[in-house]
């Protein structure tokens, strides 16, 4: 038994022997030996981790430097933001499996957006956002600069212009503990999100231009510029939440840098883990068993691979607490 660990670590280290429970030890030992052999990690964020709260959890992982950078979905982006500003407005619905269309339906007249069992609240959340994420969208825009979308959030965030409606301890919000230590993120499809959304509607009206949101592509010329120099010595393992393309983006730079810009010493990853309820099947994504990742330059035989088939809601807070030795 680990001695420096605290009661939730020590209780999963006794119990979670077999299965689907050895797996998310293990996993959780293979993250830490990794980081305590010098090894850096990026994690994904798929899914709506950030109206999951895994905030609690994940910001606490960033400030004790043990994620050295992110890939999330434009969803989470904002919504570990959403949660902060207005979380006394969300509404818990723990019937939704037995919501009828019409029970839908008086929610969407109510401005409320479902997620599972958690709905947020437009004009709280999604509208307080849109007034100070706009402003600077603007402002760059007739300055003639351009930023990444994860960047422009870290503007409003350090700005302090949101301080006046935080809702929850801002200690919780992973996207306020990135933005104050200029965590690296990239965010592929951005554009398939709220705010994304919104931005496609001032461009439409003509009111910014596109260019001044820096685009996918130019996130994967980031990250192939990013990997090189922080893939020395132990390298740089994948710690992967969900499936989807928070996860795929960003995997795909090791063969994109060996087999298209031939760089030929490039390391695979150096680490892998998936935690995903997502099925073993045909085509998926999410569903590969990580050893499909080496036919296609991901990952090497050697890779320590792990993969948790389960709730990465239940999952991943005990391997960050592991983590923290909580």
């Amino acid at each position: 038994m680990s001695t420096t660990k605290g009661p939730v670590s020590q209780f999963i280290e006794k119990n979670y022997l077999h299965f689907n429970a050895a797996a998310l030890m293990d996993a959780a030992k293979g993250y830490e030996t990794h980081l305590l052999e010098g090894g850096k990690m990026m994690v994904t964020l798929a899914g709506a981790m950030s109206t999951a709260e895994l905030g609690i959890s994940l910001a606490e992982m960033i400030r004790q430097g043990k994620i050295d950078i992110i890939s999330c979905t434009g969803a989470n982006l904002e919504e570990d933001i959403m949660n902060l500003v207005a979380h006394s407005h969300y509404k818990r619905v723990p019937n939704y499996r037995d919501l009828s269309p019409q029970d839908e339906w008086d929610l969407l007249e109510n401005h409320y957006n479902r997620v599972t069992d958690t709905c947020i609240p437009e004009e709280e959340a999604f509208r307080r956002l849109q007034k100070h994420i706009h402003k600077i969208w603007k402002d760059a825009d007739n300055a003639g600069e351009r930023y990444f979308p994860h960047e422009f959030m870290y503007k409003m965030l350090l700005s302090g212009d949101l301080e006046q409606y935080y809702e929850i301890d801002p200690k919780n919000s992973w996207m306020l503990a990135a933005a104050e230590m200029n965590l690296p993120i990239v965010v592929p499809g951005w554009e398939d999100s709220t705010m994304g959304n919104i931005f496609a509607s001032y461009v439409i009206k003509n009111e910014i231009k596109a260019t001044t949101m820096k685009s996918g592509i130019e996130y994967m010329t980031w990250l192939a510029d990013w990997y090189p120099k922080n893939s020395g010595g132990k390298g740089v393992g994948f710690f992967q939440i969900g499936g989807g393309i928070a996860g795929d983006f960003p995997i795909c730079v090791v063969p994109m840098l060996y087999q298209d810009m031939e760089m030929q010493d490039i390391p695979f990853w150096s680490y892998f883990c998936q935690i995903s309820d997502s099925t073993t099947s045909y085509g998926s994504y999410s569903g590969a068993v990580p050893n499909e990742k080496i036919t296609w330059g991901k990952l090497d035989v050697a890779t320590p691979k792990f993969i948790v088939e389960s709730d990465a809601t239940i999952v991943v807070p005990l391997i960050f607490a592991w983590l923290l030795d909580q």
